[in-house]
């Protein structure tokens, strides 16, 4: 493995693991911590977070890109299932899982822009 392949996949597990914090830590506890990042709308913080998770993943492992894909859009479909239950008291909001498969879909497109970029210059 390469030693840029090993700092890709770090740098995608430390995000997703990020990702996971941010999401499943009730919102007394974030603000309480001092928490106040991303964007003022909602959905254009999860478009970005899962378009990044996109960008890490499809360079730590750009064979494994459609297993890439169904593995975020699960991951942020059991976030929304978490964030429903009692124990987190968070919104289970089907929009914000719809805003996580629009930053996937955008991630995608990006990447392959770069490999096509990539590609022609080589």
């Amino acid at each position: 493995m390469r030693l840029y392949s090993v700092i890709e996949r770090t740098t995608f597990a430390v995000t997703l693991f990020a990702i996971l914090v941010l999401a499943l830590l009730p919102v007394a506890r974030l603000k309480e911590f001092g928490f106040n990042i991303g964007f003022h709308y909602d959905k254009l913080n999860h478009v970005i977070a899962f378009g990044a998770l996109v960008c890490f993943g499809s360079l730590g492992w750009p064979q494994r890109k459609a297993r890439l894909m169904i593995l975020l859009i699960l991951f942020g479909a059991a976030i929304e299932v978490l964030q429903g239950t009692s124990l987190i008291r968070r919104d289970l909001d089907v929009v914000d899982w719809i805003a996580d498969c629009v930053g996937v879909a955008c991630g995608f497109i990006v990447t392959g822009c770069i490999d096509r970029l990539v590609g022609w210059a080589t």
